[in-house]
């Protein structure tokens, strides 16, 4: 294997060379033992939810109410924005189909198309 110096010498650094050049050999550790662990007892688990929710950073009544509020205007505002978006392609494609029966308004919506 060709190598040159700052290879053998990060190798030799890290262990796999000697100090002539050659390969050191390498310590081969036995494959890790799956050792069983015990299973949490139910009182054990509920106990420890209760220590980490004892832990948790809860916002008070205030910010609950602020939030809440940023995300309904949010739910508002995209709504509408969805419901123009699809309204503008809705009529977009009705004069791209049908050119010459475009109608604007309510009342073209209601109207089913006429049959030839």
């Amino acid at each position: 294997m060709a190598m040159n110096r700052e290879q053998k010498r990060a190798m030799q650094r890290a262990g796999q060379l000697n100090a002539d050049g050659s390969q050191a050999p390498r310590d081969r550790k036995a494959p890790a033992q799956n050792v069983k662990s015990e299973r949490t007892k139910p009182l054990e688990f509920v106990r420890e939810v209760r220590a980490e929710m004892r832990k948790v950073s809860w916002p008070d009544r205030q910010e609950v109410i602020r939030y809440s509020m940023i995300v309904l205007v949010a739910l508002v505002i995209f709504t509408a924005g969805v419901f123009v978006v699809d309204y503008a392609f809705g009529e977009l494609f009705r004069i791209i189909l049908d050119p010459g029966n475009s109608t604007s308004g309510a009342s073209g919506l209601l109207t089913p198309p006429t049959l030839y």
